[in-house]
């Protein structure tokens, strides 16, 4: 069997000019999580990320505290990307007024993805929820493919992609829309950063293994957004 490792990038920087930066704890995260696969023995054969900075900067930091300078090739590939949440925030028809704290915006942040999900106002939007999964499924299907027997794959990308996979495979093809939405957002929520996702493949295709491993993280490491 194969194995593919989704990991949600580090903490980025809330409230700063550009969000797409690691904060110094993203950094921290990144490098205690590259040792802690390292002291498990995960030798990847192939290693993708998303094509955002957040996604580089917390493969940077994670082959760092691998040890892994002469790892293998590093692709790149935007369908890893996450959805603009700043988009879909902003087709908010509620959005308050003024800058948001955290919990502000976390709070914010639920209703407008449920909203972008729910798939009624599809033209709002310029990826649309539907448009999403398929992408996100397509980016699976290409990385299982290189997780042939014996071989693993680390996915560098981020939390609502995490969350569109782990539904996915828990639901199958058959799951209606409505449920898809509803498992996606309550996984979405609790996807820690560089948590990790283990999928394992087999004859049968890809299969969840586990979701959502932060045991690397101190409880000080701890992060959500």
């Amino acid at each position: 069997m194969g194995l593919v490792l989704l990991v949600r990038h580090g903490q980025a920087s809330f409230g700063a000019d550009d969000y797409d930066v690691l904060s110094p704890t993203g950094w921290e995260q990144a490098r205690t999580l590259g040792g802690w696969l390292t002291e498990r023995g995960v030798a990847p054969t192939g290693v993708v990320h998303g094509s955002m900075r957040r996604h580089r900067e917390t493969l940077e930091a994670l082959a760092e505290g691998a040890g892994w300078q002469a790892g293998p090739a590093h692709e790149q590939d935007e369908r890893w990307d996450e959805f603009d949440h700043l988009s879909v925030v902003g087709a908010y028809p509620d959005l308050p007024e003024g800058e948001l704290d955290r919990r502000a915006f976390q709070e914010v942040f639920e209703r407008a993805t449920e909203r972008w999900s729910a798939g009624h106002h599809d033209a709002d939007y310029d990826e649309t929820y539907r448009g999403f999964r398929a992408r996100t499924r397509a980016a699976l299907d290409a990385v299982t493919e290189q997780a042939g027997s014996g071989r693993s794959v680390v996915v560098v990308t981020s939390g609502g992609v995490v969350a569109a996979v782990g539904a996915a495979l828990l639901l199958g093809e058959q799951a209606d829309d409505a449920t898809y939405a509803a498992t996606w957002q309550r996984l979405n929520t609790v996807c820690a950063n560089t948590s990790v996702t283990r999928v394992v493949v087999g004859r049968g295709g890809p299969r969840l293994l586990t979701f959502n491993e932060h045991e690397h993280l101190a409880p000080d490491q701890l992060t959500y957004r």
